[in-house]
C-alpha cells in the first residue's frame, strides 16, 4: 500500500515541480523582458532627445550657412560692381585719350598741311628768283663774251649742274659722317664677334692625290701587259693614273673630287689585295662607288648635326654630303657651307633675328652646286628649286636664291645668308683663282674706275681688293670725292662678282713747285 501511494505521489510531486519550475522560470522571462523593454524605452527617449539636438544643430547650421551664403552672394555682388564699374572707368579713359590722339594728330596734320604750303609758296618764289637770276647771267654772258643765246645757255646750264652737285655732293657726305661711324662698329664688331666664334682651319683643296704601294715592284702589275690595267682602271674611274721614277708612290690626277676618292679607294684596295686585272678593277670600282654614297650620307648627316637644326627631307641631306666632294675656287662647298650657317647664326643672334632660319638657309645655299651640269640655271636658283621640291620654307628658299642677289630679299636673314657667304670666301687662304680670272678682274675694275668722269688714273692693288684712283685736282674738292668714290663702289657692285670686299680710295693730290736760284 505503502509502495502504491509512494508510486501515486512520485509523478504528482514531478508534475507539481515541473509547473513550479515553469512559473519561476515564466516570471524570471517576464521580469527580464520588462527590464530589457524598460531599457529600450530608454534608449529610446534618448535617441530622440539626441535627435532632437542634431535636427537643432543642423537648423542653426544651415542658418547659419544660408546667411554666410547670402553675405558672400552680397560681397560678389559688390566685387563685380567694382570690377564693371572700373572696367567702365578705364574704357571711358582709352576713349577719351584716343580722342585726344586724334584731335592731337588732327592739329599736327593741319601744322604739317600749313608747313607744306609755306613751303611750296617759298620753293615758288626761290624758283622765280632762280629763273630771273638765270635770265639776268644769261644776258651777262651774252653781253661780256658776245655769245649767241643757245651757247649762253649752255654754259649756264653747266654752271648749275655742277652748282647743285655739289651741294648734293655735300649733303651725301654730311649724311654718311653722320651714320657711317655708328654703322661700321656695329657691323665690325658683329662679323669680329663671328669670326672669333668660328674659328675654321683655313684648308684648301688640291686636285691630286697619292696612293703608297709597297714595292716598286706593284707598278708593273698596275700597268699590267700591254697596259690593259692601266687603260681598264683609268676608262672606269675618269681619272688620270701617273706613275713616274718616285719610289713606291703613284698619283691619281682629276679636277673631279668624287671620282679621284673612289679610283682612289679602288687602287688602295687592288694594291692590297694583290690580284689586279680588269674583272677585279670593275668589282672594286663598283664596291668604292658603294662605300663613296655611304660616306656621302654620313658627311649629310654629320653637317646637319655639326650646324643643328631640324633634319631635312634625306635627299637634302645626300645633296649636302655630295658637296663634300665639290669644290670652289679650290674650297671645299660642304666645309664652305657649314661655316656660312656657323657665321648667319651668330650674326643672327647678335642682331635679335631667327637663327634658326639664317643657318638652315645658310647651310643649303650651294646645294645647287651638287646636281649635275645638264640642269639649267645658276646653283642659287637651282638650289631654291630642290629646297621648294622637298618641302622647305618660302623664306629659307628666298635666302638660297638671294645669296648672289639674283632675287629681292624677303627677310633679314636673307641678307645675312649673303654675307656670311661672301664672309667665309673672303677668309685670307679661302679661295684660289685661276691667274686669267684674276687679270680679267684686275682690269675690270680699272676699266671701270677711268670711265667715270674726273678721274685721271687708276690702279687695282693688293690682289684686287683694293682700288685706287687720281683724280683731276683742280676738278674735284673734298664732297665730290666722296661722291665719286661711292658711286664707283655703286657699279661695281652691279657689274662684278667678286669674292669679299673691294676698297675704293680716291686720292687728290695738288702740288706746287717752284725753284729758287
Amino acid at each position: 500500500m505503502a509502495t502504491i501511494i509512494g508510486y501515486i505521489l512520485i509523478p504528482i510531486v514531478a508534475v507539481i515541480t515541473f509547473f513550479v519550475g515553469l512559473y519561476i522560470g515564466n516570471v524570471k522571462f517576464l521580469t527580464k523582458n520588462r527590464e530589457e523593454k524598460e531599457r529600450l524605452e530608454e534608449e529610446i527617449k534618448k535617441a530622440k532627445l539626441d535627435a532632437a539636438e542634431i535636427k537643432s544643430k543642423a537648423i542653426e547650421e544651415a542658418t547659419a550657412i544660408k546667411k554666410r551664403e547670402i553675405i558672400e552672394t552680397r560681397e560678389e555682388v559688390h566685387k563685380l560692381r567694382d570690377e564693371f564699374e572700373k572696367e567702365s572707368r578705364i574704357q571711358r579713359d582709352e576713349l577719351k585719350s584716343l580722342e585726344e590722339r586724334l584731335v592731337r594728330r588732327e592739329e599736327n596734320i593741319d601744322r604739317k598741311e600749313q608747313a607744306l604750303d609755306e613751303m611750296k609758296e617759298k620753293i615758288e618764289k626761290e624758283k622765280v628768283e632762280t629763273e630771273k637770276i638765270k635770265d639776268e647771267a644769261s644776258k651777262k654772258l651774252y653781253e661780256i663774251a658776245s655769245l649767241n643765246a643757245e651757247e649762253a645757255r649752255e654754259i649756264v646750264m653747266k654752271q648749275t649742274s655742277e652748282k647743285y652737285e655739289l651741294e648734293l655732293a655735300q649733303k651725301y657726305r654730311d649724311i654718311k659722317d653722320r651714320y657711317e661711324d655708328d654703322a661700321k662698329k656695329y657691323s665690325r664688331w658683329i662679323i669680329t664677334t663671328a669670326i672669333q666664334r668660328y674659328a675654321s682651319d683655313v684648308t684648301s683643296e688640291i686636285t691630286t692625290s697619292t696612293v703608297i704601294l709597297p714595292t716598286d715592284d706593284m707598278k708593273g702589275r698596275i700597268i699590267g701587259r700591254e697596259g690593259r690595267n692601266i687603260r681598264t682602271f683609268e676608262k672606269l674611274t675618269g681619272t688620270d693614273l701617273i706613275i713616274d721614277d718616285t719610289p713606291e708612290v703613284v698619283a691619281l690626277s682629276c679636277f673631279n673630287p668624287l671620282r679621284r676618292e673612289i679610283a682612289k679607294r679602288t687602287l688602295t684596295m687592288l694594291v692590297a689585295d694583290g690580284r689586279i686585272h680588269p674583272a677585279r678593277i670593275e668589282e672594286l670600282y663598283e664596291k668604292s662607288k658603294k662605300e663613296v654614297e655611304e660616306i656621302i650620307k654620313e658627311a649629310g648627316k654629320e653637317a646637319v648635326m655639326r650646324v643643328g637644326i631640324k633634319s631635312p627631307h634625306p635627299e637634302i641631306v645626300k645633296l649636302l654630303g655630295r658637296l663634300k666632294f665639290r669644290t670652289s675656287y679650290g674650297q671645299d662647298v660642304l666645309e664652305h657651307s657649314i661655316e656660312v650657317s656657323m657665321f648667319a647664326g651668330m650674326m643672327a643672334n647678335e642682331l635679335g633675328l631667327n637663327a634658326e632660319l639664317a643657318k638652315r638657309a645658310a647651310l643649303f645655299h650651294d646645294l645647287g652646286k651638287a646636281i649635275d651640269h645638264e640642269v639649267e640655271g645658276s646653283h642659287a636658283i637651282v638650289g631654291g628649286i630642290i629646297a621648294k621640291r622637298y618641302g622647305e620654307k618660302l623664306e629659307v628658299i628666298n635666302a638660297m636664291q638671294y645669296h648672289h642677289n639674283e632675287v629681292d630679299a624677303m627677310t633679314p636673314e636673307a641678307v645675312l645668308v649673303g654675307a656670311a657667304d661672301a664672309l667665309s670666301a673672303a677668309r685670307p687662304g679661302a679661295r684660289r683663282e685661276t691667274l686669267e680670272n684674276y687679270v680679267r678682274r684686275i682690269e675690270q675694275l680699272e676699266e671701270i674706275a677711268k670711265s667715270f668722269r674726273y678721274v685721271d688714273k687708276a690702279y687695282a692693288i693688293q690682289a684686287g681688293r683694293e682700288l685706287r684712283i687720281i683724280v683731276q685736282p683742280e676738278k674735284v674738292d673734298d664732297s665730290i670725292s666722296e661722291k665719286l668714290a661711292r658711286d664707283i663702289s655703286a657699279k661695281i657692285e652691279e657689274t662684278m662678282e667678286y669674292p669679299g670686299i673691294i676698297k675704293v680710295t680716291v686720292i687728290r693730290e695738288k702740288r706746287s713747285v717752284s725753284y729758287a736760284s
